[in-house]
């Protein structure tokens, strides 16, 4: 959020009055811009980079024809769905909560699944994602966050199970 001061001003404006006092569950639940700017977070550097399902039938992939036999293991690398411009009509490669608004609400089910899909998803993402909003929100509450510039700032990341950055540098200001 440090090189989108846009987006955390519109986080503030959601906020309103709220400054400086303990959110409710409820006023968290009503924070749908923060919604779509987390749910934007976890697109652009989901918590793992892959997962591992196994086939239950035997299939053909169609654009190869690669054969996949009951029990093989896939490895799906959720960081690159969340990049696919099949799966998202705005640009992937651009940090855009409002995407969650308009034209990519209704993206594909499977082209953002940051805590895994199907019966085998991550039984703690719902406190997981609890937890991020009220950090967030708490943070946004308080602090302004800058982008620390381009000799510490480089970017970049390193993709192991986990998505790391590289070279970040952030500047805070207390509001």
């Amino acid at each position: 959020m440090s090189k989108n001061p846009r987006v955390q001003a519109k986080i503030k404006t959601e906020l309103g009055d709220n400054k400086h006092q303990r959110l409710s569950i409820e006023q968290l639940d009503s924070l749908d811009y923060l919604n779509c700017v987390l749910e934007e977070v976890l697109r652009f550097a989901p918590p793992a980079s892959f997962t591992v399902r196994n086939v239950i039938t035997n299939d053909r992939l169609p654009a190869s024809g690669a054969q996949l036999y009951k029990g093989d293991e896939l490895m799906v690398n959720i960081y690159n769905l969340t990049r696919d411009k099949r799966y998202w009509k705005i640009d992937p490669d651009l940090f855009y909560p409002e995407r969650f608004q308009g034209e990519d609400k209704d993206h594909h089910p499977y082209a953002l699944i940051p805590f895994g899909g199907g019966h085998r998803q991550c039984i703690g993402q719902d406190l997981a994602r609890f937890e991020l909003k009220a950090i967030a929100a708490g943070l946004m509450q308080h602090v302004t966050f800058g982008d620390g510039g381009p000799e510490v700032n480089a970017g970049g990341h390193s993709q192991k199970f986990t998505i790391c950055p590289n070279n970040v540098g952030v500047t805070i200001t207390f509001d």
